[in-house]
């Protein structure tokens, strides 16, 4: 009866499933490993951050480009404070503020974006502390340029000159006229009586919606898997029943019109057999003649 399972059909059937089902194992095991990942950096990031703080400052270049190891590493730049920026709407403990941000120049590459600190209110109704002139050596915390998907990174435009949404060298390149670092550093010490920012945790870590994304698209992949197997058993029920039939010589259309047919037939037919339906106009004539005058 199961001979039909080497027919080409079915083998077009049987090797989609025997390949599918493997995938769908493996992709729900990747989003699962993912997430676990993400569990153990969101562990492991205090340990982490108290370490890159006692760390020893390293020069910037050892720790270019910004990866996950390198960021929140201490960083160490020599150079003068050139043009200023304000970044809106960032909160620090609650409190509404924003960063003062400045460009470091250097003598021996890009410019280097450093947030110099953080003061609560509005950009330009605060004073803002002038950055310190002459030659400077800045130290703080290393970070990656910000993507719309950072903590408090505004993507909208409409904000007056002057101000940035977003700290990230794809929005200053338009903004200055010299070469940039894809990276910025927060001070460790916050000058002209700012509060220092605290160092972001690396992007794609910790407990974050990416993180329960991964966790969803698990479930989803395991679904998948078990609907794979329950398609193939309802396709070989009906392969199986459909022959069954045929065997016995029932054919497909009969076993599902029979049924429903057969109940109104009888009751036309009555217990004497078919009866035609009388002339409406001869039922007319016997009703009016034998109405009472």
């Amino acid at each position: 009866m199961y001979r039909f399972l080497l027919t080409p059909r079915w083998w077009g059937i049987n090797i989609f499933v025997v390949l599918a089902i493997p995938f769908c194992v493996f992709m729900g095991s990747w989003q699962l490993g993912r997430f676990e990942d993400r569990v153990e950096d969101h562990r492991a990031a205090p340990g982490q951050s108290a370490a890159a703080r006692a760390s020893e400052a390293r020069p910037l270049a050892e720790l270019l480009p910004v990866t996950k190891d390198t960021s929140g590493k201490r960083a160490e730049a020599t150079g003068r404070y050139a043009e200023q920026f304000l970044v809106p709407e960032r909160k620090l403990d609650g409190e509404r503020g924003f960063y003062v941000l400045n460009l470091l120049r250097t003598d021996d590459g890009p410019a280097l974006p450093v947030v110099r600190g953080w003061l609560p209110g509005e950009p330009g109704r605060t004073e803002v502390p002038a950055a310190p002139d002459g030659e400077v050596t800045v130290t703080g915390a290393l970070q990656a340029s910000e993507s719309p998907g950072s903590d408090g990174a505004r993507t909208a435009g409409g904000l007056p000159a002057g101000q940035l949404g977003m700290i990230s060298a794809a929005t200053l390149v338009n903004l200055v006229p010299h070469d940039l670092h894809n990276a910025w550093v927060t001070l460790d010490r916050a000058d002209g009586g700012m509060t220092p920012v605290p160092a972001a945790a690396p992007q794609n870590t910790g407990l974050d919606l990416k993180a329960f994304q991964n966790l969803g698209y698990t479930g989803e992949w395991f679904v998948f898997a078990g609907f794979v197997v329950f398609m193939w058993f309802r396709l070989l029920r009906r392969e199986t029943e459909a022959l069954r039939d045929a065997a016995l010589g029932i054919p497909e259309d009969s076993a599902a019109t029979a049924p429903a047919d057969a109940p109104a037939a009888s009751r036309a037919a009555g217990p004497g057999g078919p009866r035609h339906p009388e002339p409406a106009s001869r039922a007319v004539d016997q009703d009016a003649g034998s109405a009472p005058v």
